[in-house]
């Protein structure tokens, strides 16, 4: 066989299928939403309606507390269906392996972004409270 032969019998390269936005890229603007408050006050609504994600799907959402009572938002359902890039609170970047509610004592403003992953509707809810205005629904496509 000559040295050039070999080439012509390699068996053929398998193709990788990539997103448009590639894989190393999820992170970046171009991928990324803000989406609309989430909010934290005695007798005002969580959300103002659902939030349409798509798996894949970079998110930013901030949380706002005004402080007139000690609110939490709880989902572990909805925190294990997406994968928490950072949740930033006056200043400080907190990283998390894992997170099933977050609560405010006063009022503040928490930044989580995170990257939508298993498709389903998931809701994020005041503990103790069944009014529908009282929680957050999200559904990942």
């Amino acid at each position: 066989m000559a040295a050039g032969d070999d080439d012509a019998a390699a068996a053929p390269v398998a193709t990788v299928e990539h997103h448009d936005y590639g894989p190393s890229g999820i992170m970046v603007r171009t991928n990324r939403e803000d989406l609309p408050p989430l909010t934290l006050a005695s007798g005002k609504p969580v959300a103002e309606g659902e939030y349409q994600l798509r798996s894949g799907g970079f998110y930013r959402i901030e949380i706002v507390a005004d402080g007139t009572a000690e609110l939490a938002l709880s989902g572990g359902d909805f925190f294990r269906a997406i994968w928490i890039n950072e949740i930033v609170i006056e200043d400080i970047e907190i990283r998390p392996m894992g997170v099933h509610s977050i609560e405010f004592d006063s009022a503040g403003t928490a930044l989580m972004s995170f990257v939508a992953i298993q498709p389903g509707r998931y809701t994020l809810s005041i503990p103790g409270s069944s009014g529908e205005t009282q929680r957050a629904v999200f559904v990942i496509r």
